[in-house]
């Protein structure tokens, strides 16, 4: 990613005055970010009187990144990153969400690296989301696993959710997501690599408010959550090989309306190989007590699941597998998910996805490409529920700065 340098004088000056003068020099501190738009013909199905667009130009993975980062003269390397969303409207028209013109913090944490591992703490995603492996994304800045633009929208007998979709559309685990935690990852050893996360409480990650009190323990969300994962990277007579597999569980305290016996835990792993330019991958991924009622639509590519929700009995099996190429500035690909759903809530009880996606991409330049995206997408809301058809083709433009 080509980021860049703010190592100016006023900022080097605000350092020096927050903090005494040391030997080391001041971290440096760089700029980045992330947008994709695009513009699409959608076919969707129609869903009692609701009719749909034909068109649709989604604005999507709109983020800005700034890191601050130095080697300290022991060696060790230590940063602190604040991730920022531009804006969010995914709750769509009339909803009372205030930020959809705003910039707000998504994640802000900071880390230390050496020769001991990596230790990061604070608003982050965990270990087990970090080192995961999954089918490959060919079309810029968009996949079938866990999609920044997905094609459907779906129907359920309590009425019409924009954005929801109704079945998972993710093999990553995001049971905590951003959620202020403590993580570790071990030195890299012969291709293996350990990483473990601790979450005090699910439901806490706004890095601006949360300085001062205690929080309450049993109000029915998730809390003392751990994220355990193993991977592996390397190379094998010509072929790259990565693996994963990781196990995340958490706690959850009784409230009304909250079962005190939901265990909510998650588990999955996932394979890429690579040879030749062609890159074959997959995941597979379950999920138990876990809410699977609010699934999707933040258009960040992994807000995929409700994050500090416990149903007991709740069950989700979710799989992709998919083939890519590239040579050159060139990418093509085909890729496949599915998912299904299992409730005591019967508006989303044998809800389920089956997701299509044939595309590639061109590299422009340093930071820009141009994609073709054709989707087809058939879901259902419910078992009683009537399947629901998407297919939409489009071209994609994806900036990383």
């Amino acid at each position: 990613m080509k980021k860049t340098l703010l190592g100016t004088t006023a900022l080097v000056t605000a350092g020096l005055l927050a903090s005494p003068a040391l030997a080391s020099d001041p971290l440096k501190v760089t700029v980045g970010g992330t947008i994709v738009t695009g513009f699409y013909v959608v076919d969707q199905d129609d869903i009692g009187n609701n009719k749909f667009e034909s068109t649709k130009v989604p604005l999507v993975a709109r983020n800005i990144f700034v890191t601050g980062e130095g080697t300290l003269d022991n060696g060790i390397v230590a940063g602190a990153t604040v991730k920022m969303r531009l804006g969010s409207t995914w709750y769509g028209s009339g909803s009372t969400n205030t930020d959809e013109s705003n910039v707000h913090f998504d994640e802000a944490y900071g880390y230390l690296e050496g020769g001991f591992g990596r230790f990061e703490i604070g608003s982050a995603e965990g270990a087990a989301y970090k080192m995961h492996y999954t089918s490959p994304w060919f079309v810029p800045g968009n996949g079938v696993d866990s999609p920044n633009i997905f094609n459907a929208n779906v129907s359920t007998p309590a009425g019409l959710y924009v954005g929801v979709t109704p079945a998972r559309t993710s093999t990553y685990a995001l049971m905590t997501e951003d959620a202020n935690k403590v993580s570790y990852f071990t030195p890299r050893i012969v291709g293996f690599q350990l990483g473990a996360s601790f979450t005090p409480d699910v439901g806490l990650n706004d890095p601006q408010n949360n300085g001062f009190g205690s929080f309450v323990k049993n109000d029915g969300t998730i809390n003392t959550a751990v994220d355990l994962a193993l991977n592996y990277s390397g190379d094998f007579a010509g072929f790259t090989i990565g693996a994963d597999g990781f196990y995340s569980w958490g706690q959850v305290d009784d409230a009304t309306g909250v079962s005190a016996d939901a265990n909510p835990k998650e588990w999955g792993a996932g394979l890429n190989l690579g040879y030749a330019g062609f890159t074959l991958g997959g995941a597979y991924y379950r999920s138990l007590d876990l809410g699977a009622n609010a699934h999707g639509g933040q258009a960040n590519g992994r807000n995929s699941n409700a994050r500090a929700s416990a149903y007991t009995g709740d069950k989700n099996e979710t799989w992709t597998a998919g083939l890519s190429y590239g040579t050159g500035p060139w990418t093509v690909g085909v890729a496949y998910l599915t998912s299904k759903e299992k409730s005591r809530d019967a508006i989303v009880d044998g809800g389920k996805n089956n997701f299509w996606q044939v595309g590639g991409g061109y590299q422009l330049g340093a930071g820009v490409s141009l994609g073709l995206d054709l989707q087809l997408i058939r879901q259902k809301s419910s078992r009683g529920a009537d399947w629901d058809d998407g297919k939409s083709g489009g071209l994609v433009l994806a900036f990383t700065f």
